[in-house]
């Protein structure tokens, strides 16, 4: 049999069942929780994973009475798993009731002051494809994970991981200091200015990081989960924060006075979507967005 043939015959044979298996002890991190997740018996999940490698051929997990984790092989056959299970999942559910809607996913603030007539110039212009927004706290994995569509990311996604990025346009850095902050009564600040102060990183951001001052002037930084919590610590005057220009529109507080950063570098926002595109109107969105962002 040529390899070829020999390839294509241990393809046929893996199943999805085969792959639900493996992206829920990647996800899960244990046969006990992926079995859990997976409402079977976890010898049901050791055997399902036994007949994968047998089929494909390959380790997917290394596995001890301690330890288990994927193989680089598996942690490749994960990405696909995920990606594979949701474009079933939205064929299917194409084939009886049509295209879905589109998921556009952020981790932090969407286009700013564009989102709103970017969503109602889509519903105008294309009624019959609905949007779904979605806030991710890593929308680059959820998209390589088939979890949704498109995602507005102001960091590149990593190289070779199956997406295209398309720059939109450049957002300038703005401080974000408690009102009552001496700060708050400037027209602009400086990085020195902040140095000064305790500046709350946010790990679903990743925009800003202590490398953004200069080596011997940089500020004392602590980690924040999510975007509510960096703007409670911000606002009760525990910490600043450096952000995205959009992060003043999309979630303005009552306690936090917004400054541009005078001397701090732009950031890009793009537009990502995978290079198989998981909606039939990714592409048409994407020429929306741009439309829009020239006029």
């Amino acid at each position: 049999m040529s390899a070829a043939r020999h390839l294509c015959s241990r393809v046929m044979n893996v199943e999805l069942r085969h792959l639900r298996v493996l992206a829920a002890i990647g996800d899960e991190g244990t046969f006990t929780d992926a079995a859990a997740v997976l409402r079977i018996s976890q010898p049901a999940v050791s055997r399902t994973l036994d007949q994968l490698e047998r089929r494909t051929g390959t380790q997917l997990v290394e596995r001890t009475t301690r330890h288990l984790a994927l193989t680089d092989a598996g942690r490749r056959l994960w990405e696909h798993a995920h990606r594979i299970l949701s474009q079933v999942e939205s064929a299917l559910a194409e084939a009886t009731t049509g295209s879905g809607p589109l998921r556009v996913g952020f981790a932090w603030a969407a286009l700013g002051r564009h989102t709103v007539p970017l969503l109602r110039g889509w519903r105008q212009d294309h009624p019959d494809t609905p949007v779904q927004v979605h806030r991710r706290d890593d929308p680059e994995t959820a998209l390589r994970h088939g979890q949704i569509d498109v995602a507005f990311l102001r960091t590149e996604p990593s190289v070779s991981t199956g997406l295209r990025s398309f720059p939109l346009y450049g957002e300038r850095r703005v401080a974000a200091v408690p009102e009552t902050d001496p700060l708050a009564h400037l027209p602009a600040v400086r990085l020195a200015d902040l140095a000064r102060r305790a500046v709350a990183l946010c790990a679903t951001a990743s925009t800003t990081t202590a490398d953004l001052w200069p080596s011997g002037a940089r500020p004392r930084t602590f980690d924040v989960a999510n975007v509510d919590e960096w703007l409670t610590a911000i606002a009760v005057g525990d910490a600043v924060g450096v952000t995205a220009e959009g992060t003043e529109h999309s979630h303005p507080h009552p306690g936090i006075r917004y400054l541009p950063v005078s001397d701090a570098p732009p950031l890009t926002v793009h537009l990502v979507l995978p290079d198989a595109p998981t909606h039939p109107a990714s592409h048409v969105f994407h020429d929306h967005v741009t439309r829009l962002l020239s006029a």
